[in-house]
């Protein structure tokens, strides 16, 4: 597993994996409801990956790494698996994480490896503290945080909709002195 920047070649991949039904449900735009945006054509693709990049360049001279993605892609084939990336950088130096793979990528370790490189980044940033939320029935992604070395912090309720529904959300945190990732990172070349 390795990790690279997204580049606009990159924007027919994304595209696609919008089109999977749990990418969109968990990951995807939607209004206050919970109803889904139409998945996003390879042009709007292009633009969010053009997003990524200028975020990139904010970081470079903020070092605020908020918005800031990147591929997650397998280190011997090239073949590419999915997206991480921080949601948020508060100014405490508190990460937000989330990642998302294609459905023919999960399941397989790479999401959690990529929470861990990812993770272990941003402690060397000097963040105090990296939690993610994970949707209450979206087991596997729970089962990527405690993977990678994440702390079950307790449940938000009603904290997500979809399709006119609410649903709880569960939060995960690691602080950089006691976190501990079951999983072996891969090397990023």
């Amino acid at each position: 597993m390795a990790l690279r920047d997204w580049v606009r070649d990159d924007a027919e991949f994304l595209a696609e994996a919008f089109l999977d039904p749990l990418i969109r449900r968990y990951n995807g735009a939607s209004d206050e409801r919970g109803f889904p945006a139409p998945p996003p054509s390879v042009a709007d693709a292009a633009a969010v990956i053009d997003g990524f990049a200028s975020r990139w360049g904010e970081f470079a001279s903020t070092g605020n790494p908020a918005g800031a993605a990147l591929m997650i892609t397998d280190a011997v084939s090239g073949e590419s698996l999915g997206c991480c990336g921080i949601d948020d950088w508060t100014a405490d130096d508190v990460a937000q994480i989330g990642y998302w793979l294609v459905p023919a990528a999960r399941g397989r370790g790479f999401a959690t490896r990529a929470a861990i490189l990812l993770t272990r980044w941003l402690f060397d940033l000097g963040a105090a503290r990296v939690f993610l939320t994970v949707v209450a029935g979206n087991d596997a992604s729970a089962a990527v945080a405690r993977r990678a070395g994440f702390v079950y912090e307790g449940l938000m309720p009603s904290k997500s909709a979809w399709m006119g529904e609410t649903f709880d959300v569960l939060r995960f945190g690691a602080l950089p002195a006691a976190w501990s990732p079951d999983a072996p990172p891969a090397a990023v070349p």
